[in-house]
């Protein structure tokens, strides 16, 4: 069965700083794209960032340019997001998933999704 599992939210000052990270299992991680998506209220879940592939090739979403980084570490089956320079409109849900990567799709930016697996998500608050 497999598992995702976010931890890092809070809430920071407009310019603080977080880091999240997902822990997973339970899935062959070579077929998959691992990253991160937020759900702000009342806007579609979109993607933040994904490690599409062994080698750490990623794909930030403009939002996240400059401001964030991901990481990871396939030994320890982790994947982080360092977020900078945090703005209110970072608010969200953030969320850990995996895409598959044969069929690579929301980890790049495209609407449809084939992800296969999601955590339960952490809440990131960024007031002024």
């Amino acid at each position: 069965e497999a598992h995702l599992v976010e931890s890092g939210g809070g809430s920071v000052q407009v310019g603080g700083s977080l880091r999240l990270s997902c822990v997973f299992s339970g899935f062959a991680f070579d077929d998959f794209a691992v990253g991160w998506f937020r759900q702000a209220p009342g806007k579609e879940r979109e993607v933040v960032s994904c490690v599409l592939n062994n080698d750490g090739n990623s794909y930030y979403a403009e939002p996240a340019k400059d401001r964030f980084s991901i990481s990871y570490n396939w030994h320890k089956k982790t994947v982080d997001l360092q977020m900078n320079g945090l703005r209110p409109d970072d608010t969200a849900v953030y969320y850990c998933a995996a895409e598959l990567r044969s069929k690579i799709s929301a980890c790049v930016g495209n609407p449809a999704d084939n992800i296969f697996y999601w955590g339960q998500g952490t809440q990131v608050t960024v007031s002024s």
